[in-house]
């Protein structure tokens, strides 16, 4: 095991390395830059600032001195935000979007596997096609749809939660987004969960438990769910990279001070090095999110040998 994980962390280090290079260059080619501005700077001050970011050199020496500096863990000045540094800023907003989408990410386990788990148990009959309405529903219908409705309905008319704000992490702050998050991948799990339990289900291991006389429960919760579950445990990895760098829309709607609002903004500024270190921490999350997926997916599958692979 420990080799195994040793060896998928070296194999990771090209893959950073690639995706690093290709954004640079990508996002330096694009049309625009941090300093063009409506009414354009002095000529001289443009000099300056280029000068002190770098930018008067020519693109391979940017590239090397960026890179020499992400090695020794240094992402960098923000262009736009300039009193901050990207990891300054990161260190602000990202404890918010991890809090924020960890709660997300256990709600959507809890109930989605619950939801798709009851409604394989009912196959064709009114519990599942009311539990599959509702996860259907859940895919189709976009946050910024949600976020106004569960606002207005739990903050404005009923009032019994804040419609917006981090509250210094208060938990009555935390709902409606965190439920805004998770509707979506609740849906998923659900409908993932059910397509998976209901083979299961047919199995010829579960037929023999039931055989054998185990109770339901047992053999639902011990048996089938066990093999229902890897297929779920396989969409965690890209799902939870996404949930855990949080949401710009979210975010934006409920007023979290999170990373999400800076990967748009450094886009649209033209923020190189916001933008490189929004890829680099996405890159990095995916493939630590899926280290964490193989290894349970091995514990789950005994078939599965990390070893070997």
């Amino acid at each position: 095991m420990v080799r195994y994980v040793l060896r998928r962390l070296l194999s990771a280090i090209p893959t950073l390395f690639l995706i690093v290079t290709i954004s640079f260059f990508l996002i330096r080619v694009a049309p625009g830059g941090p300093f063009d501005l409506e009414r354009p700077l002095e000529a001289k001050v443009m000099e300056n600032l280029q000068k002190v970011y770098l930018l008067d050199r020519p693109l391979w020496e940017q590239y090397l001195a960026y890179l020499g500096n992400v090695l020794q863990g240094d992402l960098g000045p923000s262009f736009y935000f300039r009193d901050f540094t990207v990891l300054e800023l990161f260190a602000v907003g990202l404890p918010v979007s991890l809090e924020l989408g960890f709660y997300a990410l256990v709600l959507a386990l809890l109930l989605g596997v619950t939801a798709g788990t009851f409604a394989a148990l009912n196959q064709n009959r009114g519990t599942d096609t009311v539990l599959m309405g509702f996860a259907t529903a859940g895919i189709t219908i976009p946050n910024f749809v949600i976020a106004p409705v569960l606002t207005l309905i739990f903050g404005v008319w009923l009032g019994l939660l804040p419609v917006g704000g981090w509250g210094e992490g208060k938990w009555t702050h935390k709902i409606l987004p965190v439920t805004t998050l998770a509707l979506l991948q609740v849906s998923v799990v659900a409908r993932l969960t059910r397509a998976a339990m209901i083979e299961a289900l047919h199995s010829h291991h579960i037929r023999t438990a039931r055989a054998n006389g185990l109770p339901a429960r047992v053999v639902v919760i011990v048996h089938a769910l066990r093999g229902a579950i890897l297929p779920v445990v396989s969409y965690l990895g890209p799902a939870a990279a996404a949930l855990l760098t949080g949401s710009v829309v979210v975010e934006t709607i409920f007023g979290i001070p999170g990373v999400g609002r800076y990967f748009v903004q450094a886009a649209l500024n033209r923020d190189y090095t916001l933008v490189m270190g929004a890829v680099i921490l996405v890159a990095c999350l995916v493939i630590v999110f899926n280290l964490i997926v193989d290894i349970a997916y091995a514990l789950l599958d005994p078939r599965v040998r990390l070893e070997d692979q």
